[in-house]
């Protein structure tokens, strides 16, 4: 299933964006990022180690990190980076159609 986030060049290089589960029929809220290598990622938005959001994140790079305990997580794999998180991020896919962020669910 896929859904239709909005234009790609809304969503500015550096910059996160929460899509909500209501919105858009997944389990979970997802946090789509323009990651600094101008690439399009996207995750679980809730961080693996405490209820926090990856949304309202800093991205550097490839990268984000929670704002709650700094762990951070690679973008292009959900990996986690850094503690205290321990447990890897789920990811989605993102795809740019005619101009249009659609993320796979």
């Amino acid at each position: 299933m896929s859904y239709r986030v909005g234009p790609a060049g809304q969503l500015p290089e550096g910059e996160a964006l929460l899509v909500e589960a209501k919105d858009s029929g997944a389990i979970e809220d997802i946090a789509v990022f323009h990651a600094e290598d101008g690439n399009f990622y996207a995750l679980q938005d809730e961080c693996t180690h405490e209820v926090a959001s990856l949304s309202e994140g800093w991205i550097d790079g490839c990268e984000v990190e929670c704002p709650l305990h700094s762990s951070s997580f690679d973008l292009r794999t959900g990996k986690v980076l850094c503690m205290p998180a321990t447990k890897d991020a789920r990811t989605y896919k993102v795809n740019v159609v005619d101009g249009n962020l659609e993320l796979d669910i």
